[in-house]
């Protein structure tokens, strides 16, 4: 979903939207009432602060046309509003004078989404995001193909291209606070839900897109362990990362060295949150708005060690049209 209002449709469409979205707010109304036009637009400005996409969505369902939907829910004053987290009714709320309490119940979502999202009970941990999403930005990261995932250079002791894209916390910060790691449900063996460098420092990430996508942000997350006289062979956070915009297949390391890159990007120490191991990199806006594949290529990491790793990527932006995937189109010249 969209950073959108939702106007509901019909009982299918409303149950559609509960199995889709992790959280859902609904705005139960009428255009006859007078509370419910006055509070229309400060809700129309929440859902333009924190939908996300596929996990907090904005909803708004006139009782009149909807009288199935209301009376399932028992809507017997407006506006009611409801809460949702995963299909099941959290919070109600009722009258025109509950936007404390909608603002308290978004910061509660807020939290949730920085701690990895809502639990869905299982050792996932839930919805990972990693770091807080630019205004008026959402998550984008399910509109990559997964099929055409590319990676090189990646010690085949741990996860593949496709373990960076999980939706699920990364195992190194799931068992904080529990005594235990958890690990993800789709980890590389042994838990290892990573990806670390194989012969030296370098990855090349080859990332192609089911629609042409507008990339504002990348969220990096690394979670080495820390080094120490025990452990010097530690694997790094990556310090500098070229992207390559619209190839039709993955470079190779000598081949992007003749390239220009789109964009070239040195992470400090201090872009790592220290809660989440997370770097949020934004991007220069202009040069990503028609974005079909992205090639991440790290060149080296931050230290004098010999590997990197790489926990999770969240790709964070707009979705536009959807593409033909039967055939992977190249936009631009190469060496643009």
């Amino acid at each position: 979903m969209s950073n959108k209002l939702v106007e509901i449709g019909s009982p299918t469409e409303f149950q559609n939207l509960l199995s889709s979205s992790k959280a859902v707010v609904v705005d139960f109304y009428a255009d006859w009432c007078g509370p419910c036009k006055s509070i229309a637009p400060v809700y129309a400005s929440l859902s333009t602060k924190y939908s996300c996409a596929n996990l907090v969505t904005f909803a708004k369902v006139n009782s009149d046309s909807q009288q199935a939907i209301s009376k399932k829910y028992g809507i017997t004053s407006l506006p009611t509003f409801l809460y949702f987290e995963k299909g099941k009714e959290h919070t109600r709320l009722q009258g025109a004078d509950q936007i404390p309490a909608l603002q308290k119940l978004m910061t509660r979502w807020t939290k949730i989404a920085a701690d990895g999202g809502i639990d869905d009970g299982g050792s996932s941990g839930g919805m990972w995001i990693g770091a807080s999403l630019p205004r008026g930005y959402t998550d984008i990261t399910d509109q990559i193909d997964s099929r055409g995932l590319d990676l090189l250079n990646a010690d085949g002791e741990f996860g593949t291209a496709r373990t960076l894209f999980e939706t699920s916390k990364p195992s190194s910060l799931a068992g904080k606070g529990k005594g235990k790691a958890e690990s993800s449900t789709r980890a590389a063996s042994e838990g290892k839900d990573w990806v670390e460098s194989d012969t030296d420092e370098q990855l090349m990430l080859y990332i192609p897109f089911q629609a042409t996508l507008k990339i504002h942000t990348l969220h990096i997350t690394s979670l080495p362990p820390a080094s120490s006289e025990d452990n010097d062979e530690a694997p790094l956070r990556p310090k500098t990362i070229h992207l390559y915009t619209n190839r039709a297949h993955n470079l190779g390391f000598e081949e992007a060295d003749d390239i220009p890159a789109t964009q070239k990007i040195e992470i400090s120490s201090g872009d790592w949150d220290s809660e989440t191991g997370t770097a949020k990199v934004e991007l220069r806006f202009v040069k990503f708005q028609n974005v079909t594949s992205l090639v991440v290529f790290v060149v080296d990491g931050d230290g004098d060690g010999e590997k990197t790793r790489i926990d999770r990527i969240r790709v964070v932006g707009e979705s536009g049209e959807k593409r033909d995937m039967g055939k992977l189109e190249k936009i631009g010249d190469d060496d643009q």
